[in-house]
């Protein structure tokens, strides 16, 4: 505000200097100068600026009440119109996808397997190893692109943050400035309609004269026309007091969102990671223990069946030794066989004796019978 009373073009008749005003009656709601330095601090420096400033407003200078803090109100509704455009054009959408992304990523990546049986169990268990290297790997390249994309986004919004920071306090000025000039134009308004404007309201009704009263409705309608100015400068600053939450809270959803991207890079991809690293050598020690109870099965079975195996042939063998070249039983039965047979050998001769006793019997009866029957012939 080094400049605040350069901004004005003021003409080459300076205004009347101001005095204290009378404890008139107010008849707007608005403040007054001193309402204003109470609400509004300032310095003193800026406070004697603004007393000197008000000394040189001309009311009767139409242009220097229509530019009064015309430049001001540009910058501040320009500025607004940033800020509300920032507001606007400020799309969290794209971020929170971006994180989403990431989070469905992680969790993709899923470490859990179905019980699996002995048989085919190493060649399954290098699939499944395989597979889930395959799926880490592909689920990590697509973090670090989205990764890359959100460091992006992390930078651009550190960058609005900062900015914003400038823009908050170039608002601030601003509505330091208009402030000044709304105190100053309120300071000259109470010397024009308690000083000025009742002196020549007097004069008119003293001289009776057309032109002093002429004067003095004229002087009114200026004074009106400055109110109005005033007005206009205290909506400005009212939009200037609006934007100030409205940059910290623009602020504030840049930089959580920068946080929450910040944790996300430096916390849950790092955590991510070491736990899928921890899940692959959980794995890995799943299938060594695994595969180590596969063998230990495999060959306890072996070891019982060669055992069985064993046995039957170590008996076998044992039996096979201890048995004689021929078996008592084959020898007894071979014995009955051989008595058997001579009994039914001696029985057959003892029928072939009987056989041929009884032949001889007969041929000698048939031999008997053929010499009687020859004797009977020849006698």
């Amino acid at each position: 505000m080094s400049d605040f009373s350069t901004d004005f073009n003021i003409g080459n008749t300076p205004a009347p200097e101001p005095e204290q005003p009378a404890a008139a009656p107010q008849t707007t709601q608005t403040l007054t100068a001193e309402q204003e330095y109470a609400k509004y601090p300032l310095s003193d420096t800026e406070k004697q600026q603004v007393e000197e400033f008000a000394k040189k407003i001309d009311l009767y200078d139409s242009q220097t009440v229509l530019q009064y803090a015309s430049g001001t109100q540009k910058q501040i509704a320009d500025f607004s119109e940033q800020a509300l455009e920032n507001v606007k054009t400020k799309d969290f959408g794209e971020v929170g996808e971006t994180l989403t992304r990431v989070i469905g990523e992680l969790k993709s990546f899923d470490v859990k397997e179905e019980p699996k049986g002995i048989f085919g169990f190493f060649k399954k268990n290098a699939n499944k190893l395989a597979a889930m290297k395959t799926r880490y790997e592909k689920a990590e390249t697509n973090i670090e692109s989205i990764c890359k994309v959100l460091e992006e986004h992390q930078i651009r919004l550190m960058k609005d943050a900062a900015m914003l920071d400038k823009m908050y306090e170039i608002n601030q000025e601003y509505f330091k400035q208009l402030t000044m000039y709304i105190i100053a134009g309120k300071r000259r308004l109470e010397y024009a309609k308690d000083a000025e404007l009742p002196t020549m309201m007097s004069r008119a009704k003293a001289t009776k004269s057309s032109e002093d009263l002429n004067a003095a409705n004229d002087y009114a309608s200026l004074i009106a026309r400055f109110e109005k100015k005033i007005y206009d400068l205290e909506l400005t600053r009212t939009i200037a007091m609006q934007t100030a939450p409205q940059i910290r809270l623009i602020q504030n959803n840049d930089v959580q969102m920068s946080e929450k991207i910040q944790s996300m890079l430096v916390n849950t991809v790092p955590l991510w990671k070491s736990q899928m690293v921890i899940a692959l050598g959980i794995e890995h020690s799943n299938k060594a223990a695994q595969a180590q109870k596969a063998v230990t099965d495999m060959t306890n079975e072996l070891l019982r069946k060669n055992a069985e195996t064993l046995k039957t042939a170590t008996v076998e063998t044992a039996k096979q030794m201890e048995r004689g070249v021929v078996d008592v039983e084959t020898l007894e039965h071979t014995n009955e066989l051989l008595l058997s047979t001579i009994d039914e050998v001696m029985q057959i001769q003892e029928e072939g004796r009987q056989k041929r006793e009884a032949a001889e019997s007969s041929l000698q009866k048939m031999e008997n019978d053929l010499k009687q029957k020859l004797l009977e012939i020849n006698s």
